[in-house]
């Protein structure tokens, strides 16, 4: 059993902290020959010197300076203790784990997780991201309290958020971009390297994408493929979300193909088991369901793109 406690160090914390006993016993609304008392049996059984008395002040030793460091963690490991017994208390996850889709625009939901982290501060996040059936097989298997992604499995009640455009896009030199007012087939696209991603959920080898190239690369993430493209040797299906600024500039451009250079895809939240999902997990669905709300363009305006009559899937993000 250890031989001090931790009032033993809050109080030579305190005299620290106030350079002196009658400051600290103000501070700490103890009397001040209490607080010597247990600083002085906290020198004796560690039997080291831990103050002496510089001018008017009551300072550490050396010994005693590296020995608080540690009492000052054991005091904060203890604050931590408490919060969590509160977190439990209250009802509030220490964890949950949010899945969402490579093809999401990682700055809303990050925007949100960080809100998120100001309110739930105990509240560890596990974020997996993932693809084609990753997200799914996440959710059926319990390991993901909420998904936000394109392919929601039956059973899973779910909110839809909003859609993303899928472009086939490739560096402004590649070949199949320099053939101007020509739209290409799918005889040209399959004599040149597709660059697809890797589905994530485990024991399945698919591959999102158009599959047909005969030089095919597979990568695991999005940003990875959108490297290769940028590089000059592969075109790729990315969402407009990863791409967008790169079309803007015209450091990549939307291939001419003869249909199918673009796509909508629908994307939702899903709860694993809302019957059991716990404070944190209410409150960040909330706000996730919240941020895509806010990026929902007005059907009326004069400013949508031209492909939003194509998608009927319900309200386009403006990602």
């Amino acid at each position: 059993m250890p031989k001090v406690t931790l009032e033993q160090w809050r109080m030579l914390k305190a005299v620290v902290d106030a350079g002196g006993f009658a400051k600290a016993a103000e501070n700490v609304h103890k009397s001040a020959s209490s607080i010597n008392h247990a600083v002085q049996k906290l020198q004796k059984q560690l039997g080291v010197p831990l103050l002496e008395v510089r001018g008017r002040r009551t300072e550490l030793t050396p010994a005693g300076e590296a020995l608080l460091r540690r009492g000052e963690q054991l005091l904060n490991e203890a604050c931590s203790v408490e919060e969590l017994a509160e977190v439990l208390g209250s009802g509030i996850q220490t964890e949950l784990s949010l899945a969402v889709d490579q093809l999401i625009a990682p700055a809303v939901v990050i925007s949100v997780l960080h809100e998120f982290s100001g309110r739930f501060p105990s509240t560890r996040v596990q974020l997996h991201e993932t693809v084609l059936e990753g997200g799914p097989s996440l959710l059926q298997s319990g390991e993901a309290d909420l998904l936000i992604g394109p392919d929601i499995p039956p059973g899973f009640l779910a909110e839809p958020l909003g859609q993303v455009r899928m472009i086939c896009v490739a560096h402004p030199l590649h070949p199949l971009a320099l053939r101007p007012g020509l739209r290409l087939s799918t005889r040209d696209l399959r004599h040149s390297r597709q660059v697809v991603v890797r589905d994530s959920s485990r024991g399945r080898e698919a591959e999102g994408g158009w599959l047909d190239s005969d030089q095919r690369w597979t990568v695991t993430h999005m940003a990875t493929a959108l490297r290769i493209v940028r590089a000059g040797f592969a075109f790729a299906w990315l969402p407009e979300c990863l791409v967008g600024e790169y079309l803007d500039r015209g450091a990549l451009v939307t291939l001419r193909l003869q249909a199918g250079s673009s796509y909508v895809v629908p994307f939702s939240l899903a709860f694993g088991d809302p019957d059991r999902s716990g404070i944190a997990t209410l409150k960040l669905a909330e706000m996730l369901t919240t941020a895509f709300a806010e990026r929902v363009p007005d059907p009326a305006s004069a400013e949508l793109p031209d492909w939003w009559s194509l998608a009927r899937c319900g309200p386009r993000a403006i990602l």
